[in-house]
């Protein structure tokens, strides 16, 4: 006979975090329990809070899973050729095309987002600091190119995410969808507003 091959722990939570996220979509969190993941994972209750001790921390890996991913696209985008001002735009129609297609499909997935942001604070303000850093960069490298006005980076930084918030939070981008506005294009219109306060006059 073949030794079973004992699944490594990250593996393991791996799957429950892909496991609970799947039946999250389907059932809706309030009527997915512990149980049904362990059932769907083939093993016990007792097995899974041996990785998550609720059903709310399983909540939170997804959502650092996330941002994880949203990060790492802004982190991309940052680090491209392209001019500054173009990279801005790219940045925030970015962050809102993941948010619409990774958790607002349906209601049940942003139940999800309602719970995660209620218990997940401290990811999520290192979630905006670390957008801050990528915008900061940005512009960094705009000033540096004669692209932007010799503004204060860091400041300038904190300015444009909070003016631009309403495409970079998965609550209130599913609201204004809710309202059917048009988010990429004006995502596009306030990005471009907002760059005529630093781009230099000719």
């Amino acid at each position: 006979m073949r030794p079973q091959v004992r699944a490594k722990p990250d593996d393991t939570r791996a799957r429950i975090v892909e496991t609970a996220e799947a039946l999250f979509r389907r059932l809706g969190f309030a009527k997915t329990a512990v149980a049904d993941i362990a059932a769907e994972l083939h093993m016990s209750p007792a097995n899974v809070y041996r990785f998550f001790p609720s059903k709310t921390a399983i909540v939170q890996a997804i959502c650092q899973r996330c941002l994880s991913e949203v990060e790492e696209n802004a982190w991309a985008i940052a680090r491209s050729k392209a001019p500054a001002s173009q990279r801005l735009e790219r940045l925030i129609l970015g962050i809102l095309a993941y948010h619409k297609e990774n958790l607002l499909t349906e209601q049940r997935v942003n139940d999800i987002v309602l719970v995660a942001i209620e218990h997940n604070w401290d990811n999520i303000r290192a979630h905006k600091a670390a957008l801050r850093n990528v915008v900061e960069l940005i512009l960094r490298d705009g000033i540096e190119a004669g692209e932007f006005e010799a503004v204060d980076p860091r400041t300038t930084a904190e300015l444009i995410m909070q003016s631009t918030v309403v495409f970079t939070h998965p609550v209130l981008i599913g609201q204004c969808l809710q309202d059917g506005q048009d988010l990429e294009a004006e995502a596009r219109a306030s990005v471009r507003f907002l760059l005529q306060a630093i781009t230099p006059r000719k």
